[in-house]
């Protein structure tokens, strides 16, 4: 009895916490995360030292040191018992040029007045002996995150109900293709040479990808952004590049049939900038599209990760 009675005061602070649970600007939570603020609001209303509050920030901890080691895409579902504080880590191996997606499904174990709130938190490991650097959270009442990979590494996703909430979880993770693939109809099945595949006996790389397709079939934006150069080089033919300031990244387009750009024009991702030819020095090989991205302070990158799995929208040539 004296248990149940220490839960029930313990469910009755949490769902006042649920409506006054800090972060505007002026207050010191605001740059927390929500999960830092939740533990922070618990130790504001004095439940920090609770064994409830304790294993929940154990298990929290835990998920971080010794996250299950997961591939996506994935998909599992694990029964959360509202009286066994846990948290779910997992730790991914991904690339730049991804966007991490992450969905959550929750039933319930019992009704309850309010959602079942849920911190999802995205880390980095760094070097060693130095803690996972957090990059990203969720809303608690969003159950579901989205980021897109800066630089290969390995990540951890956190997972972790509120305390005495529970029910089955449905965790879905995926990776899906941060830019646009930049020829109508396309897939990265037309790609047949990639990054670094060597070119002129070995005396350089390539320093993008070649989809194929046919003659004046439109090529498009990988990503909004600004039309930085247009023109014609010996190399390349005719070509298009494209400044991207969100991503600090230029896309190059080559090979070109013609142009459909001028320098200065604003592009949205999908507006056609050009048709696939085979100028320049791809004259001797069926029509295809060399791109190529290039990462300010970096050089080119490789392409591939950031279009595989997308389609191209179709658009009708002119």
């Amino acid at each position: 009895m004296q248990q149940a009675a220490q839960k029930a005061v313990i469910v009755g602070m949490l769902l006042l916490l649920a409506g006054c649970a800090p972060g505007t600007a002026t207050n010191p939570f605001a740059r927390a995360t929500p999960h830092e603020r939740y533990l922070q609001a618990l130790e504001e209303a004095g439940l920090a030292d609770t064994a409830l509050a304790r294993d929940w920030a154990a298990a929290a901890a835990g998920a971080l040191n010794d996250p299950e080691a997961a591939k996506v895409p994935l998909t599992n579902e694990v029964r959360h018992v509202p009286a066994e504080p846990r948290a779910y880590g997992y730790r991914l191996e991904l690339q730049r040029g991804r966007v991490l997606r992450v969905a959550l499904d929750v039933a319930a174990s019992e009704p309850a007045a309010e959602p079942t709130r849920i911190f999802i938190d995205l880390f980095e490991i760094g070097e060693a002996g130095q803690p996972p650097r957090h990059l990203e959270s969720a809303e608690p009442d969003a159950h579901a995150l989205e980021y897109e990979i800066e630089r290969d590494a390995t990540y951890i996703l956190r997972i972790q109900p509120e305390l005495l909430r529970g029910g089955m979880l449905t965790i879905g993770q995926r990776t899906v293709a941060a830019l646009t693939f930049p020829v109508s109809g396309r897939t990265a099945a037309a790609v047949r040479s990639v990054f670094r595949d060597p070119r002129d006996n070995n005396t350089r790389e390539h320093h993008g990808i070649d989809i194929f397709a046919p003659r004046n079939t439109p090529v498009l934006a990988a990503a909004d952004g600004v039309v930085s150069r247009v023109g014609t080089n010996d190399l390349g033919g005719n070509v298009v590049w494209v400044w991207d300031a969100h991503r600090r990244q230029s896309y190059y387009y080559a090979h070109l049939e013609r142009q459909a750009v001028t320098a200065g024009a604003r592009v949205r991702a999908g507006d056609v900038v050009g048709y696939v030819g085979n100028t320049g020095n791809a004259r001797t090989t069926p029509p295809h599209l060399h791109f190529g991205i290039y990462q300010r302070g970096e050089g080119p990158i490789d392409p591939l990760p950031f279009v595989h799995g997308a389609r191209g929208p179709e658009v009708t040539a002119n």
